[in-house]
């Protein structure tokens, strides 16, 4: 019985060693495996690569990140798995994607609840904020910073101006009980997908359209199949980078320093050129034939107000409902 259990941490042991440090010659150089699910040319991967520059000029060349984008090492939920077994130092994904893990990021999957951007930026970037990154702690999954996402809107291959014309319509949704449940109370009939297959399933006619903010829309090259953007905004879910704790109790107080550090620089970096990508989308969705459609968006806050009852009917939720809504924007 002991031989097995020192297999087992020697196993460990090399498990946590390849997850921080560099191929090769062991050196005190500690180099975290950072995969995601986005494209380059993505402003969040952007903000992650400006996040290892100023992580190993912090450290004077002790820490660095090895990233590997575009679902290399696998989906949103696969990349949180291999985290919680310290195969993976760091990964970004939806929150949608991580509410499996953590049940109180549920909500912001609640349609239209933030005002504004101003108010979202209060709220991730605030007290309330710092208990959600932390949330996921016991799963293994310690949240560093949230990257703004904008707001998520409805994609499709045919116009959409009220909740009726989503009934009957196969749409794209996270691996998400929140999304699934707000696609089913506006009318369409939600299907989970993942992010790398979608295109694909949208050409073939698997669903008939999505949802997801206009940088991701834009390129993923979606655009070439659904010719209706239709900006009802109805979600503002943020996007968050996570490291394992395994990894995170492994680094000294000045290497977990450096690491906070560097995220929250990474963060104002992507809210500026966030907005950027955001114009440049828009702009360019529209060249290439899109129809970017307003609705009212009252008839759709009305066919979700359900979900707002649901949701009170468990205390804590219904507490940080009611706190995220109390925080006043400056």
């Amino acid at each position: 019985m002991r031989s097995i259990q020192n297999y087992y941490l020697i196993a460990l042991s090399f498990v946590l060693l390849l997850a921080v440090t560099s191929c090769g010659e062991v050196s005190d150089k500690r180099v975290i495996k950072l995969a995601h699910g986005l494209d380059v040319t993505h402003p969040v991967h952007k903000a992650m690569v400006f996040m290892g520059e100023r992580l190993e000029e912090k450290s004077g060349g002790k820490m660095s990140l090895d990233i590997y984008p575009s679902q290399q090492l696998g989906s949103e939920r696969e990349c949180l798995e291999l985290l919680q077994i310290g195969s993976l130092g760091m990964t970004k994904v939806s929150t949608g994607v991580l509410e499996n893990f953590a049940p109180q990021l549920k909500v912001f999957g609640l349609p239209f609840l933030f005002r504004d951007a101003e108010h979202r930026f209060e709220v991730l970037e605030g007290q309330i904020g710092e208990e959600l990154l932390n949330s996921s702690v016991k799963q293994r999954l310690k949240g560093l910073t949230f990257y703004d996402a904008g707001s998520r809107s409805f994609y499709t291959k045919e116009p959409v101006q009220t909740p009726e014309d989503l009934k009957g319509l196969k749409l794209r949704v996270m691996e998400s009980q929140t999304a699934i449940n707000m696609v089913k109370n506006l009318g369409g009939s939600p299907t989970p997908i993942a992010w790398g297959e979608l295109y694909t399933a949208l050409q073939q006619g698997v669903v008939d359209g999505a949802e997801n903010n206009l940088p991701s829309f834009y390129l993923s090259h979606h655009y070439e199949v659904c010719k209706y953007y239709i900006v009802d905004e109805h979600t503002a879910l943020p996007d968050e980078l996570l490291i394992s704790t395994l990894i995170w109790d492994d680094l000294s107080d000045q290497e977990q320093k450096w690491v906070k550090e560097a995220a929250m620089e990474s963060l104002e970096f992507e809210k500026k050129i966030w907005h950027e990508a955001e114009m440049e989308a828009l702009a360019e969705i529209k060249k290439a034939g899109v129809e970017v459609i307003y609705p009212d968006k009252e008839p759709f806050r009305n066919r979700v107000k359900s979900m707002y009852e649901e949701f009170s009917e468990n205390e804590e939720m219904k507490n940080l409902i009611e706190k995220i809504q109390a925080v006043k924007s400056n």
